[in-house]
């Protein structure tokens, strides 16, 4: 071999050593990032939650939930008389729906999350409507029911505070509790149903308003 070639092969020899080196004294650049963005990932978390506990807080005035009829009556409440505007009898089912339940905002503001009482929490949900009012049973999280005296209407949407989908994809029904107008989201397993849910639920809201007009 040449001179010349003989050190051509030591650079090379040398610079693959230096690379191998360079590989070794990085794992603490490594480690130390892997650290840093760890931290950065739970110092998130922890405001997320802590904004999560503020926003309940806030919310702190909004009444308890009622209970579906059947949790309502003299026995079940420990001898107190049942809840206003929720029958003993909650009736035959008008529609049964199984799904998503996506969150609840202020009405008319998609953005405004509410959390109190479970609200916030997103779920696998069951709906029930029947001449009392709507059930949501929700498998993991808190049931809440709504007396059809507080629904106030049904509209297909594409949002919630944290969800968007497809225009039409989300079923959202507004109802009141308290001094305040909700917007509560739901997506069926089986979207086609929205439709109907929508005419069914403004029927008895519109049956409900001329109904108690009239007396």
């Amino acid at each position: 071999m040449t001179p010349a070639t003989l050190l051509a092969a030591g650079l090379a020899t040398g610079l693959a050593a230096e690379e191998k080196s360079a590989t070794v004294t990085d794992w603490g650049g490594r480690i130390g990032w892997l650290v840093g963005l760890a931290l950065f990932v739970a110092l998130v978390y922890w405001l997320m939650r802590e904004g999560w506990k503020w926003r309940a807080t806030l919310q702190g005035d909004l009444p308890e939930l009622p209970a579906r009829p059947s949790a309502t009556t003299t026995l079940d409440r420990g001898g107190k008389p049942p809840l206003p505007g929720v029958p003993e009898d909650p009736g035959e089912a008008r529609l049964a729906m199984t799904g998503r339940y996506h969150g609840s905002t202020t009405a008319g503001q998609w953005l405004d999350r509410i959390v109190a009482h479970g609200l916030g929490t997103r779920s696998r949900a069951e709906l029930t409507l029947t001449d009392a009012g709507l059930d949501v049973v929700r498998p993991g999280a808190r049931d809440f029911f709504v007396p059809a005296a507080r629904l106030r209407g049904a509209r297909l949407d594409k949002g919630i505070a944290g969800k968007v989908l497809a225009e039409g994809g989300l079923l959202v029904v507004t109802w009141a509790h308290g001094d305040k107008l909700i917007d509560s989201g739901f997506r069926s397993d089986r979207a086609a149903e929205h439709t109907e849910w929508v005419a069914v639920l403004n029927s008895m809201i519109e049956a409900s308003t001329t109904e108690g007009a009239e007396r």
